[in-house]
């Protein structure tokens, strides 16, 4: 057990962790289960700070794998109607467990790194159902967070034995996290076993493809002072 691990539920009505080869032909359907990424993303929603990193560890699929399609109408910017299919999963609900480490990418912040603070300030969060809004994939999909024990409750696949869920997207791996100037994508090859997955950590993954350069992003001390310093003045004409 990781000192900093926690574990929460998630769950709603519907969910779209969508595969990218659906979405050339404008259709879109979700992948059987959540990508690292869309784990990590809704671990965000309920506490990040650019100090930590998030780790997820694993998930556990509570519900069975059902898949609903809908014809849906995208906006076309170019003008008159569009119609396309978009197939989401109905009725999900996921165990989730992770850690997070501090980001020694971002030594700006290392007076921050303070990890009974941001672990107390994550449990908290999760009491309180995330401090962002929690989306299941996509913006439509709108998700629910509550505090559980990973492991309790029954999952429908207890028993069912191994799953192999062929090639997926991992997750993406951004220059401030890794160093490196350059934006990539990871791929792996996920198996469920008893509705249990549990993810590699994103430096393990061996499938890894340079998508574009990108720089990270710094703070500018020079605009962060003149900002303060606005702010103060701001403060003294109200005062005034």
């Amino acid at each position: 057990m990781i000192r900093n691990s926690v574990e929460f539920s998630v769950y709603g009505d519907y969910a779209l962790f969508t595969d990218p080869l659906t979405r050339i032909g404008g259709e879109k359907l979700s992948y059987q289960v959540p990508t690292y990424q869309a784990i990590k993303g809704i671990c965000e929603s309920i506490y990040w700070k650019p100090t930590i990193v998030l780790v997820v560890d694993e998930i556990r699929v509570m519900n069975p794998i059902r898949m609903e399609s809908k014809g849906v109408r995208p906006i076309d910017y170019s003008g008159g109607n569009t119609l396309a299919n978009y197939t989401y999963l109905k009725d999900v609900h996921y165990q989730v467990k992770c850690h997070f480490i501090f980001n020694m990418n971002r030594p700006d912040m290392e007076y921050d790194r303070n990890e009974n603070k941001h672990h107390n300030i994550l449990k908290r969060s999760i009491q309180a159902g995330g401090r962002r809004d929690i989306f299941l994939g996509t913006r439509e999909c709108q998700g629910y967070v509550e505090p559980c024990v990973f492991g309790e409750g029954e999952s429908f696949y207890k028993d069912y034995g191994e799953i192999h869920l062929g090639t997926m997207v991992h997750g993406i791996n951004y220059p401030d996290e890794t160093g490196r100037d350059q934006l990539e994508v990871r791929l792996w090859q996920p198996v469920m076993k008893d509705g249990v997955i549990k993810f590699r950590k994103p430096e393990e993954c061996t499938q890894v493809r340079v998508i574009s350069d990108m720089k990270p992003k710094h703070f500018d001390a020079e605009n962060v002072e003149s900002a303060d310093q606005l702010l103060a003045s701001w403060g003294e004409e109200g005062n005034g």
